[in-house]
């Protein structure tokens, strides 16, 4: 039985990621500190044998007892809102979180992932990003916490790599939605969806013509566990090239929710990138992957979790 501990592992991917592995009969070790994720999210998982949850902050110290055959570090507040809210925690889990993630790996020889972001690609001046693009970041704007950690986090994995022989393997994350959201949330689809569900008016900021290429949580998990199996160390691109406008978007999700909310445009938030479509060609050929969740199908699923979240908790409009 593979032994895989995934960090950040009671979060919105991270609690898939357990879900994923503990299915594929791995013994998953779950560290969470709670910051932003949620404890319900693994709730379904803890009666299995297979699965043990660790209240634990991994920018100290990581010991897991026993041998670990792979490492996932997903531990990372990563909403909009956090990077004015958590802007110290974000720092600190990318820098000393990665590097005792990597300890451990390095210790129990362990195969190591690490969950960067489309977000080291800043605001691009190139549509799609690949890989091989560096990036247009202000390290000292508001979003340049999250930026500027998951860079930082990419050079000391592969700093392990050349100098320790740790086998690492990059996944940058595009934007990615899906059942265990944060209600509240920040980013576009959870924040239209909790509005429409309410009858809130759905925020869009600026005009609505920056443009975002969302990805349904299974399409991302089953390329990690791809990408995790693979030979391919370098950084590979995992998200749903089909680009469309927020306001694009936020019309959608009225007319599935059937919401009869209206629309209302505030300033367009400091740094907010303009475009957000991933080249996917490193994956499609070294992976063999491409999404498949339609975006219509996911939207759905995920407003089905939400509202009956939002009904749980007496929010739902009826």
């Amino acid at each position: 039985m593979p032994r895989t501990v995934v960090t950040g592992g009671a979060g919105f991917i991270g609690s898939h990621l357990c879900e994923h592995f503990v299915a594929q009969g791995h013994e998953v070790i779950c560290i969470d500190n709670l910051l932003t994720g949620s404890r319900d999210n693994v709730a379904h998982l803890e009666g299995d044998e297979r699965f043990r949850f660790r209240l634990h902050d991994v920018t100290t110290y990581i010991d897991v007892p026993g041998p670990v055959d792979n490492v996932l570090h997903f531990a990372s507040p990563a909403s909009p809102a956090d990077f004015e809210r958590l802007p110290i925690q974000i720092m600190k889990v990318g820098a000393h979180g990665t590097h005792n993630a990597l300890g451990l790996a390095k210790a129990k020889k362990a195969r190591f992932l690490l969950a960067s972001t489309s977000e080291v690609y800043g605001d691009p001046e190139v549509n799609p990003q690949p890989e091989s693009y560096l990036g247009r970041v202000n390290c000292i704007g508001i979003r340049g916490v999250y930026d500027e950690a998951k860079r930082f986090a990419e050079a000391l994995t592969m700093a392990y790599r050349r100098v320790h022989g740790v086998e690492t393997r990059i996944v940058r994350i595009f934007n990615t939605y899906g059942p265990r959201m944060q209600l509240d949330d920040g980013r576009a689809l959870p924040n239209f969806i909790t509005q429409a569900l309410t009858g809130e008016p759905l925020t869009v900021y600026g005009d609505g013509s920056q443009t975002r290429s969302f990805g349904f949580v299974s399409d991302l998990v089953d390329g990690i566990d791809r990408l995790l199996r693979s030979d391919v160390w370098e950084p590979v691109n995992i998200g749903n090239p089909e680009e469309i406008t927020l306001l694009q978007a936020a019309r959608e999700v009225l007319e599935l929710t059937g919401s009869r909310s209206e629309l209302v445009f505030r300033p367009l938030p400091p740094g907010d990138p303009k475009v957000r479509r991933p080249d996917i060609t490193r994956a499609r050929d070294l992976l063999g992957w491409t999404p498949t969740v339609a975006r219509r199908v996911g939207y759905q699923r995920t407003i089905d979790d939400f509202r009956a979240r939002l009904e749980a908790k007496g929010l739902l409009r009826s």
